[in-house]
């Protein structure tokens, strides 16, 4: 038996439209990118996501969430990782579009 490939841990900040038509697609896909949000920027630190999620989506659609899901760590390593926001916090995103990243079908996603 073969074990299980490493995985990274990502979070996605949320609001609550994203969020409902997540649930509608019984959580195994990303929806269409909203026209406000057209890039999927997943993150890497979870309390950087708690800050989006806080400070954005709570102000712009009155509820914010964040998301969580395992992705194949060769796959990650894809996508170079970004400085976000102030220095001094060192959030960090991965960069370019992971629109890739948006099927939970893709057989290097993982989700909890």
């Amino acid at each position: 038996m073969t074990s299980p490939r490493p995985t990274t841990t990502l979070w996605r900040p949320t609001g609550p439209v994203e969020i409902e038509l997540v649930r509608e697609l019984e959580r195994r896909a990303w929806p269409p990118r909203l026209p406000e949000q057209p890039i999927f920027y997943p993150v890497l630190d979870e309390d950087y996501a708690i800050k989006i999620a806080r400070d954005w989506n709570v102000k712009h659609d009155g509820a914010g969430f964040v998301t969580r899901f395992e992705v194949d760590t060769e796959f990650v390593r894809r996508y170079p990782v970004q400085q976000a926001g102030r220095r001094h916090l060192r959030p960090r995103r991965l960069g370019g579009r992971a629109d890739h990243l948006l099927t939970y079908h893709d057989p290097h996603v993982r989700h909890p």
